[in-house]
Order: C-alpha cells, then structure tokens, then sequence
C-alpha cells in the first residue's frame, strides 16, 4: 500500500500553491494595467497652449492630457498622433499610424471642422449679431454635416484596433457669462460661442454612444476656470502666438482634461 503524505507535507504544498497563484496573480494584473495607448486628435490633443512641445509642428505638448495619463500609469506604451489643426480627415489618416494591438485610444476631433478659428474671428472682428450668425452656421454645420464625418473617425478607429477601449472628449464652454471680464467680447458673443460649444457636445457625445465608445464632457472640469470666470485659469484668452488663444493652458489640460479622463476610466 503506497504511504499517504503527512499532514506536515501537505500544509507546505498547500502554502506553496498560495503563494504561486498569488504572484502569477500579481503577474497578471501588472500585464493587465499596462496599456497601449494612442491620443487621437487636433490641438486640444496635442496640447496647444500647454507649453513644452516636442519637436516637428504638431505642437504635442508634454503637458497634454493623453501624455499626462501615459505619465501616471507604468508600462504605458503610448503612441502621441494628434496634430494642431487636425480636422477628421486627418485624424483618418492618423489612424493609419496607429498600432492594431491598441487597448485605449482617445480622440477630441470636430472643432475645425465647424469652423472654430473663423467663429472667434468672426465674433473678434465683427458686431454681435455677425457673431451670432457666424455661431449658428457653425452650430448647423455640427447639427448636419459632422456626424457622418465623425461617424467615419469613430468606425475607422475600431476597425484598426478593434480591442481597444475608445474614448471621445469634448471641447469646453470658453466663457462665464456674466462674469469678470470688463473688456473685450460682448456678453451676446461669449453666450454665443458657449452655445456653440455645447451643441457640439451634444453631437460628439451622440455619435461617441452610436459606436460604442465613451464620451467624456469636459464642461462640468472647466467650470469657475473658464475665461471670465474668478480663477480664469484653464484657458487662454486673446494670445501671442495667436494660435494658443481659446486653448487649454497646462493647468487646464490636467485640471479640465486629465481629470475627467481619469475619472472615468481610472
């Protein structure tokens, strides 16, 4: 008859198994928490007006919110292609450059598409009811003709990595209406271009639920820190490089964008 193990043997395997499940366990969620992450996007992506770019004219910003996710969690791959001025054709073609293994991919696209540089230029330049009228088009061109082009964004997106998370962003509300601000913009033209804002979020966050991805709205984040407001420090105003004016500071990329990001995909 063969000898039964003793009591003293098998308490040592049983602890031997604990701890080998537990540091293949360990093992396990360390590869899970590492990401392969890709930032989509135009320059509210990239980081304009957050300072510390990289080189070439994308102006990627070390401060930018996608790099500042990539920052706070180890073993991040992160892959940076959002690009100044991008529109959703371009962010299509950024997509091309993105690897097909991705597991979190982020995007904030469709601003330029509506004719965001020519809305504050148009509301600068002119009177209140050439700004109000210049939003509006704007606001209809959101309303009709974005979302099949950010429906393409969104598609193309999960077809090239079809087992990463996706995650749509939008853009913030630029004013306090009425607020601190004793010069510049009427209160018609701020209230103009907030509205404009929001109706954009209104079509991101619908066409981001149609494909299954997540949308973060980051408004609530800039509120108290928008332009006008006590703090006024998420957000640059009229700037010198003009192309940073209306853009997220650093504060506002990790205040406005990096959190909401974070609270709501950890």
């Amino acid at each position: 008859m063969a000898r039964q193990p003793s009591r003293s043997i098998l308490r040592k395997c049983a602890a031997l198994g604990v701890a080998l499940a537990a540091t293949l366990g360990f093992a396990n969620t360390a590869t899970a928490a590492a990401a392969n992450y890709v930032a989509l996007g135009d320059s509210y992506s990239s980081g304009v007006g957050a300072g510390s770019y990289g080189p070439g004219g994308c102006k990627r910003s070390a401060n930018a919110y996608g790099q500042l996710w990539a920052n706070a969690h180890s073993g991040t791959k992160f892959t940076f292609l959002a690009c100044s001025g991008a529109r959703t054709g371009d962010v299509v073609t950024q997509i091309g450059s993105m690897p097909s293994n991705a597991t979190l991919v982020t995007v904030t696209v469709g601003g330029n598409d509506a004719g965001f540089t020519d809305v504050i230029k148009t509301c600068t330049l002119n009177d209140d009811t050439a700004c109000v009228n210049r939003v509006n088009t704007a606001k209809a061109y959101a309303q009709n003709t974005l979302p099949a082009l950010l429906d393409r964004v969104y598609s193309a997106a999960k077809a090239k990595a079809p087992n990463a998370k996706l995650v749509v962003l939008s853009y913030p509300r630029f004013y306090t209406v009425p607020g601190s601000c004793n010069v510049g913009l009427s209160d018609t033209k701020r209230s103009a271009i907030n509205s404009g804002a929001d109706t954009l979020a209104s079509v991101l966050s619908s066409r981001a639920a149609a494909a299954g991805a997540k949308f973060v709205d980051v408004r609530p984040a800039f509120v108290g820190h928008n332009i006008c407001s006590a703090a006024g420090d998420y957000l640059h105003s009229l700037t010198w490089p003009v192309d940073e004016s209306y853009h997220p500071t650093a504060a506002g990329q990790r205040g406005g964008y990096y959190s909401p990001l974070t609270s709501a995909i950890g």
